[in-house]
């Protein structure tokens, strides 16, 4: 049962009656969570050793200073359970035990996060946590555990209403809570039953479609429903693309708030199968939807562009915004120029930010470099009427969060440094520990100066006017909105 798991376990039940956490409102995930999962580079070859390299690289690349903070072990890890019923570590993978690697993540800094499955197998068909519920909880609370991804494989046909659905993942979530050890709840159903009608009540996230692959449109007969039927998607399956899962998540934005967040899926950035400006795409949408951001490439090997993508702050201060809006997708359009599938088409995404700035996404998903535009009415629709009229009425600064993204050549002197003993990494864009820490930092409103969190200045737009920017094929301008008579204090 672990270590500690017979005095342990027995406290934390004991303090129950004093320390009860609610899900929704436990503390945690009120920016969306931001770390490292082991799954799409690693499957079942994790191990100790895998896990706390990536965790040592977290901390050496500048990932922990920058928010990610999370590391999570997906499916494998178990070697079944004892004669107690209670999990069991794989002795080959973790010799230490999961509390002794928990133990190491904590010494670094960071939180280290487990996988389980609401069914009687997990999807690589280890054991699963149905029905064992307040074993497998107080198990992982006394092990140290900060984090559970619970899955939807082999659930006994208990799905398809959302009363099914829910008493089966609330069930979990109650026995969590019984721990009295806060520990970050992400349900991951594939959007099946529409848990962004329900899951907010008992967990911190919820994935909201099939499994994300790292390619940027493409259709795939494992990914069987079309983006008409993303709100009611019975076969989420998986292997979707970049475009597959955003044109679904553009229907439930404001299901989401702080401390409970609509995931579209882990990050594939860095791993193939993606250009730099598919990349910067994908990272920019993730960011702007408030979808947890856990990377997934192996850290050890991750380039230059990797890391200027996965370490733009302007980025991260957008994903971590505290006002913990959506953008919301204001238009559409088909154009003629297709990828290879035959798709394309231009979007408009925006949404709000703290201190009355204004997010504002430009997608060119088709296959020809354009300019594109948007008027502030159409930037401002969400605001309705009356609002709009206010907003389109000043004049607002703009500023492009991509223009100042980390040169290669800094990247990889981050890259090399980390890789070697004794050297000293240069400069990071912006010292968030001198500064207060990463929380602190992006809680603030960025000062107008600041180009890490702001990017640089490219332009403005006068009352009623037009946003315009040159966006590459397959990517997008990520612009946030300023009102030029505003004030703002500095760092």
């Amino acid at each position: 049962m672990g270590r500690r798991i017979a005095t342990a376990a027995l406290l934390l039940f004991g303090l129950n009656a004093l320390k009860g956490v609610v899900a929704l409102d436990n503390g945690l995930a009120i920016t969306p969570q931001m770390g490292w999962n082991t799954w799409n580079s690693f499957g079942c070859s994790l191990n100790e050793t895998v896990i706390l390299d990536a965790a040592e690289k977290l901390v050496s690349l500048g990932f922990k200073d920058l928010g990610y903070e999370y590391v999570v072990l997906d499916d494998c890890w178990s070697a079944g359970r004892n004669a107690s019923g209670y999990l069991v570590p794989d002795p080959a993978k973790f010799p230490n035990g999961i509390d002794g690697l928990a133990e190491k993540i904590h010494a670094l800094g960071l939180k280290i996060g487990i996988y389980s499955s609401a069914g009687t197998m997990t999807c690589a068909r280890y054991a699963g946590s149905l029905g064992y519920e307040e074993k497998d909880a107080a198990l992982w609370a006394s092990w140290g555990i900060d984090y559970l991804k619970y899955d939807n494989c082999y659930n006994q046909g208990q799905e398809g209403t959302p009363k099914l659905s829910y008493d089966r993942y609330n069930a979990m979530g109650q026995a969590l809570n019984k721990t009295g050890r806060p520990i970050l709840y992400s349900l991951c159903n594939w959007g099946v039953d529409g848990p962004w009608n329900f899951a907010s009540t008992i967990a911190n996230s919820w994935r909201t479609s099939g499994d994300l692959l790292n390619t940027w449109d493409r259709d795939d007969a494992n990914c069987p429903c079309s983006e008409l039927e993303g709100l009611d998607c019975k076969t989420p399956g998986y292997k979707c693309s970049i475009l597959n899962v955003i044109n679904k998540a553009v229907y439930y934005p404001s299901k989401a708030f702080p401390g409970a967040w609509n995931d579209l899926d882990m990050l594939q950035v860095g791993n193939g199968g993606l250009t730099d400006d598919e990349a910067v795409a994908h990272m920019s949408l993730w960011a702007a939807f408030k979808s947890p951001l856990l990377m997934t490439n192996v850290l050890s090997n991750i380039d230059p562009p990797t890391l200027s993508i996965l370490q733009n702050p302007a980025v991260l201060a957008v994903s971590q915004d505290p006002v913990g809006s959506s953008v919301n997708r204001i238009w559409r359009y088909y154009v003629d120029d297709v990828d290879a599938n035959g798709y394309g088409e231009i979007q408009l995404f925006s949404g709000g930010l703290a201190g009355g700035d204004q997010l504002v996404l430009l997608l060119n998903a088709g296959s020809k470099d354009r300019t594109m535009n948007a008027t502030l009415e159409d930037i401002f629709w969400e605001d309705g009427p009356g609002g709009t009229a206010s907003q389109v009425q000043q004049s607002w600064d703009v500023y492009d969060l991509w223009a100042n993204r980390m040169s290669n050549e800094t990247a990889a002197a981050i890259i090399n440094a980390a890789n070697s003993t004794g050297s000293a990494a240069p400069a990071a864009p912006i010292n968030m520990t001198a500064l207060g820490g990463a929380k602190h930092v992006y809680s603030q409103v960025p000062p107008s100066d600041s180009k890490a969190l702001m990017g640089t200045k490219v332009g403005s737009v006068q009352p009623s006017g037009t946003v315009k920017a040159f966006v590459k094929a397959h990517g997008v301008a990520m612009l946030r909105l300023r009102q030029q008579s505003q004030k703002k204090d500095e760092l």
